[in-house]
């Protein structure tokens, strides 16, 4: 038998109606697989939250000061934000990865420098960043992950920080996606309707100006921020060595959309933790043909939802391991 028919026998066989645990049985299964064994774990998971500053924001995309950015930083190193709260909640090593914040950072064990430079440029006036910058993100992502690899690290959270990132994430969604950009365009940290109709005409003359762009590496060298750069590489190199990828919302699934279309195997490691309320991440979810699996009407980012998931994620892994079988519980089955 394939691992996937012995899993699924595992669970079949567990104390309970065949599919009575729904969705639990179905992460089960698709960790099993990941891992490639009967007994999968979740072992010292860790949050990556990269931050990064967007050039695009001096054109009012967002109704916050990019200042924000490098502000919102120092809360999660203070550990005063919500994705702090969660992760100390549920025993989620929490990492901000600075991937272009426009400040300079005193060090802090809990500050990764990872600067490609700060901030992208203004896309309004040219790419967000050049050839060799993009790569240089991609690369340092990667090198993230065995980092985290030589310290027993199986399970990864993808958050981020950057004021302007919704706009990056809508253009990607319109680029691969190839949807109209008043469909992606939400309303980000706030926006009143005046503010979101200046937001979509500054995207949709961005979007015109830059219509060659085609392969999915210069899209996210044109359109993507360095956090989401940063973020796709991570992503990458996550599913290589079998991670379980958890994700988050509008801006992480930005990146899976890159890095769906640079591997499209990706999608077996990745559990979609939540939906978000930002218009246009159901677009993208149905667009990867993938489901949420909590819809709690959030749309913070940060990481939030996928550390508000990991437990649900936790109970799947608890159960096939220590639930008890027919046989061993002494139950019987009318199935046989």
């Amino acid at each position: 038998m394939t691992i996937k028919e012995q899993l699924q026998q595992k669970i079949d066989n567990k104390t309970k109606p065949v599919g009575s645990l729904g969705r639990l049985e179905k992460i089960a299964l698709q960790i099993g697989e990941i891992q490639n064994s009967l007994t999968p774990e979740i072992s010292r998971p860790v949050m990556l939250v990269f931050a990064a500053d967007h050039g695009l924001a001096d054109e009012g995309v967002s109704p916050f000061p990019k200042e924000v950015t490098s502000q919102m930083v120092l809360n999660f190193l203070n550990g005063g934000a919500a994705i702090n709260v969660f992760c100390r909640q549920n025993n989620i090593i929490l990492k901000v990865v600075d991937a272009g914040v426009d400040f300079d950072f005193e060090e802090n064990n809990d500050l990764i420098n990872a600067k490609i430079k700060r901030g992208t440029n203004n896309i309004l006036q040219k790419p967000a960043m050049s050839s060799d910058e993009c790569k240089r993100a991609l690369a340092k992502g990667k090198e993230l992950i065995e980092e985290l690899l030589e310290k027993g690290s199986n399970t990864i959270g993808f958050g981020e920080m950057g004021i302007g990132n919704t706009s990056s994430a809508s253009l990607l969604m319109h680029k691969i996606c190839n949807i109209p950009i008043d469909e992606c365009v939400g309303r980000g940290t706030g926006h009143n309707n005046e503010g979101l109709l200046k937001k979509k005409k500054v995207l949709q003359q961005v979007s015109n100006k830059f219509d060659h762009k085609d392969t999915p590496i210069e899209i996210l060298t044109t359109f993507g921020g360095l956090e989401i750069a940063m973020m796709t590489g991570a992503m990458l190199r996550a599913a290589e060595k079998n991670f379980v990828l958890l994700i988050d919302g509008f801006i992480a699934t930005s990146a899976i959309l890159v890095a769906h279309a640079l591997n499209k195997d990706i999608l077996k490691n990745c559990i979609f933790c939540h939906q978000s309320g930002e218009q246009g991440h159901k677009r993208m979810l149905e667009y990867l043909g993938v489901d949420a699996l909590l819809n709690l009407e959030m749309r913070l980012g940060e990481g939030s939802g996928a550390a508000i998931a990991l437990p649900v994620v936790q109970a799947a892994v608890n159960f096939i391991n220590e639930m008890a079988s027919f046989e061993s519980a002494g139950v019987s089955n009318k199935e046989q």
